[in-house]
């Protein structure tokens, strides 16, 4: 499976690369943002011509989450029944989630800055002003700055469902802080599953809660429950609006648990999508990361 990727090397400078396996080329550019500024017909052909580069083991190097510079992270709601059903279950303002999971327009929200984006390993967090938190797997889009659908990566939205549920307009608390979103460590080509216009097939989303080693909630989906198309989420997200470095689109969740279960610290979300890719990620509280000796660590995936 191949997979674009970003990782930093010893000397703590950071590349873009094509993983094949253990196999790791770097490419012609050393940004994510500075890719997505390409068509993809461009980016395949950097892709495409790494084959004939040297390769090195990707063990000698530390993989960092696929987005950098400039690039925003956006995410959709209620793009599944599912969500629309847990929406309305947890809100004192139902009829505003029936409303837009039947409407043109999609709903849309900013969810993160590129340099607050955490990945594979890393904690991502619950808020400590929340007395129901939930992680929700997601199908994300890699878009470049021309609307176009580069590839695929899996995306962890945490969610405050106590905030959100009290008052809809507290949407960007309930979704935006630290430790909020988790993107896999690599980048699935979108040509290799369909296409810069969108996916070809449908793909499982699968979500595993484990607490003390023991498993506490699993839930799966498909992209065949989606109610919407990609590519209406791209026009939206695009319309009226400019992403010179392009955006990450998280597509929603179909997988919400039930208000009878929270996330709690040091339990472990462990998301698949089989033909995109893993994610894992152990719970911490929001305000830093906390690493197993104690000490705080800012979050940091700034540009260098």
């Amino acid at each position: 499976m191949t997979k674009i990727v970003r990782y930093a090397t010893r000397d703590q400078t950071t590349h873009v690369g094509v993983l094949d396996g253990t196999a790791l080329r770097a490419m012609g550019t050393d940004s994510i943002s500075n890719l997505l500024q390409l068509r993809v017909a461009e980016i395949r052909s950097l892709v495409e011509s790494t084959t004939t580069s040297p390769a090195f083991d990707i063990g000698t190097v530390s993989l960092l989450p696929p987005v950098d510079g400039l690039t925003e992270v956006w995410a959709s709601g209620v793009t599944y029944k599912r969500s629309r059903d847990a929406r309305v279950e947890e809100s004192v303002v139902q009829d505003v989630y029936d409303r837009v999971y039947g409407a043109t327009r999609p709903e849309l929200f900013f969810k993160s800055a590129a340099w607050r984006v955490v990945s594979d390993g890393s904690p991502v967090a619950i808020r400590i002003d929340s007395l129901l938190n939930v992680p929700e797997p997601e199908l994300v889009l890699i878009l470049n700055c021309h609307a176009e659908i580069v590839g695929y990566a899996v995306g962890n939205d945490m969610s405050s469902r106590s905030i959100e549920g009290e008052n809809p307009l507290y949407l960007p608390q309930a979704k935006i802080y630290n430790g909020a979103f988790a993107l896999s460590s690599g980048i699935r080509p979108a040509w290799e599953l369909g296409g810069p216009a969108g996916l070809d097939r449908q793909l499982m989303i699968k979500m595993d809660v484990t607490r003390d080693g023991v498993g506490v909630w699993r839930g799966e989906t498909t992209t065949g429950s989606f109610t919407r198309r990609f590519a209406e989420l791209v026009e939206h997200l695009f319309r009226c609006y400019t992403l010179p470095d392009g955006a990450l689109l998280s597509t929603g969740t179909g997988i919400v648990p039930g208000l009878d279960f929270t996330t709690l610290p040091g339990d472990v979300v462990s998301i698949e999508i089989p033909e995109v890719g893993t994610l894992m990620n152990c719970v911490t509280t929001a305000g830093g990361q906390t690493q197993s000796d104690g000490d705080l660590v800012p979050f940091a995936n700034a540009k260098k």
